[in-house]
């Protein structure tokens, strides 16, 4: 498959499967994935792995500690107030969404629902969370997104969907302390993947991109 092709295929799935991968499939695709570029060569991604009996801990720890009022509290400050054009963007993926589910505007019930199946990894049957030392700062930023989108890549040629998530970044305290990830790391965000339930009226979405005459300028 080529990269056009999954470039122009690719989604952020959001209703997976069961079915499992291979780990010695898993070991390729993440040994291939250290090939990704980075500022100096400094490889700062620190990548943990979840499925099992630890996802499902980890769902329920996230669950109870947003059921109990918790509010996010990141690692990083990850989260701008959109304004503009980028604004427009942040709406019009959020009605392709919810409009895919035939979730309606003003259903703020069934919004939240929908939100919340992100702390739920989507029922997928693994989750990645990206980590850093918290130092590096939007240097390291720059190259967890580097290798995060490999990683993807990688994964989409092998017919493995994923959502990147921001929101596996949110509430760090129960994912630091289940998977005993040291202080000095930061989680900045996760990506959930597996494959992904064809008959899901979610995995329906589909959102546009801007033409590169915004967002390109050729100097001769």
């Amino acid at each position: 498959m080529s990269l056009e092709t999954i470039l122009n295929n690719r989604r952020s799935i959001r209703a997976f499967t069961d079915q499992l991968i291979a780990k010695e499939q898993l070991e390729s695709i993440f040994s291939l994935a250290q090939r990704s570029a980075s500022n100096c060569n400094v490889q700062p991604w620190q990548s943990y792995v979840v499925s099992g009996k630890t996802k499902d801990q980890l769902q329920k720890a996230f669950f109870d500690l947003i059921m109990s009022g918790a509010q996010p509290n990141p690692d990083f400050d990850w989260q701008p107030k959109y304004q503009g054009d980028h604004r427009e963007r942040q709406f019009g993926s959020a009605n392709a969404l919810y409009g895919a589910m035939g979730i309606a505007r003003e259903d703020k019930k069934a919004r939240q629902a929908s939100m919340l199946r992100n702390w739920t990894f989507f029922d997928a049957p693994y989750a990645v969370f990206f980590c850093m030392e918290k130092y590096l700062s939007i240097m390291g930023s720059v190259d967890m997104g580097i290798y995060a989108q490999t990683l993807s890549l990688i994964m989409s040629e092998q017919g493995i969907d994923s959502c990147m998530q921001g929101a596996l970044g949110q509430f760090p305290d129960p994912v630091r302390e289940i998977l005993n990830i040291p202080d000095e790391l930061g989680i900045l965000f996760g990506m959930s993947f597996g494959y992904k339930d064809e008959a899901a009226d979610v995995n329906k979405t589909t959102t546009d991109r801007v033409s590169i005459e915004q967002s390109v300028i050729f100097f001769d």
